[in-house]
């Protein structure tokens, strides 16, 4: 285990001796109420957090920070994650200017996005490299998307991750992933539009011209670089407004559902979520109460063979000849949609295939990946 924590500094992020890296993980809040087992598991991700940071000391500057939870995939961490991560002087000025409350509430306009861009490139301090060990994930925020497109910052994103991952997903031969990423990136990058159907009922078909695919192959040496570990993904934003058909769900975030939830699928939007189990409820109020949350926002397939468990989203999205698709923010990696919601969704055996070069191509065939 030591080794796979040394790993995610040297191997992973390509450390050097004098690099300031934070590690940083949230703290459960009083307005949250997890159940027995969910709070041992977030308690366990804090300990995590903690022997990372030790593991690493070695090998560079670490700091631990903690925050805060957001209660929320793609909620922009708490005003101290902040300050740690960019210096109190860039996040003094937000403040005097108003900008600051805007941009962690996601409500800041293009022209303060633009002011705020231009503190930060000025005057913040930024670290080297980021492993954010939060329960809640912080890859579809404008925290990391600051870091890494205007500090170079490399960040590991590593939300709800459990120890079992250790000894798993994380294990994988790193340089076979990143070709087999890759393989699938090069035949899925140019194409004009996506069809994904499954034998539960998952009909889906939306654009992706114009839209850059991503690989995330856990090598996030290169300035700017960002990524999940466990990694093994390639994964792009779908054209907003284009995404027609009906997601049948049978997994939630955490666990199987008693019954598959269906959700109607139309102009780029969930319009409709309809199952017996009582997460067609949660899922219900979420996309009435957040605004654009029920956006298409994220197609990703999975590369990683030795990731196995259904049942943490982290490691499941990353299984090979798997399919997921997120509903909220996508402004992070080539959207257009910023709202405080990310969630996704595991799709087994599907098949998917590609409209490119005036042709179908098949990448994925009941399960079964074609790249």
């Amino acid at each position: 285990m030591k080794e796979v924590m040394e790993n995610i500094f040297t191997l992973n992020l390509g450390v050097k001796k004098e690099d300031r890296v934070i590690v940083f993980t949230d703290t459960i809040t009083a307005y949250e109420h997890p159940g027995e087992a969910e709070r041992e598991r977030r308690l366990e991700l804090m300990a995590i957090a903690k022997e990372l940071t030790e593991a690493g000391s070695s090998l560079c500057r670490t700091e631990y920070r903690e925050f805060p939870s957001g209660a929320g995939h793609g909620v922009e961490p708490h005003e101290s994650l902040w300050r740690a991560a960019f210096g109190d002087k860039a996040i003094d000025e937000l403040a005097r200017r108003g900008i600051l409350k805007k941009i962690l509430t996601k409500t800041a306009d293009d022209n303060e996005i633009s002011e705020a861009e231009g503190i930060f490139a000025s005057m913040a301090a930024m670290p080297a490299a980021v492993v954010a060990l939060s329960n809640y994930s912080t890859t579809h925020t404008k925290f990391r998307k600051y870091l890494t497109s205007i500090g170079k910052v490399r960040y590991a994103s590593m939300p709800i991750f459990e120890r079992s991952m250790l000894y798993g997903a994380m294990a994988v031969n790193w340089k076979e992933l990143a070709e087999r990423t890759n393989s699938l990136k090069e035949k899925l990058s140019g194409g004009a539009k996506v069809e994904i159907t499954s034998a539960n009922g998952t009909s889906i078909t939306f654009s992706i011209k114009g839209r850059e695919v991503l690989a995330d192959s856990g090598i996030l040496t290169k300035p700017g670089a960002y990524g999940n570990l466990p990694a093994g993904e390639a994964f792009l934003a779908p054209l907003e407004g284009t995404a027609e058909g009906r997601l049948v769900l049978e997994w939630a975030p955490t666990r199987k559902m008693t019954a598959p939830v269906t959700v109607e699928i139309k102009k780029g939007m969930a319009v409709k979520v309809s199952g017996e189990d009582e997460y067609a409820d949660v899922l219900s109020r979420e996309l009435k109460e957040i605004p654009l949350a029920g956006n298409v926002a994220e197609l990703g397939i999975g590369t990683n063979e030795k990731a196995t468990r259904p049942d943490n989203i982290l490691e499941t999205e990353k299984i090979l000849g798997t399919v997921h698709i997120a509903l909220g923010d996508n402004a992070g990696f080539g959207g257009n949609v910023a709202v405080p919601f990310h969630q996704d969704f595991i799709f087994y055996g599907p098949t998917l295939r590609a409209f490119k070069d005036d042709k179908w191509i098949e990448l994925i065939v009941e399960g079964k990946p074609l790249f």
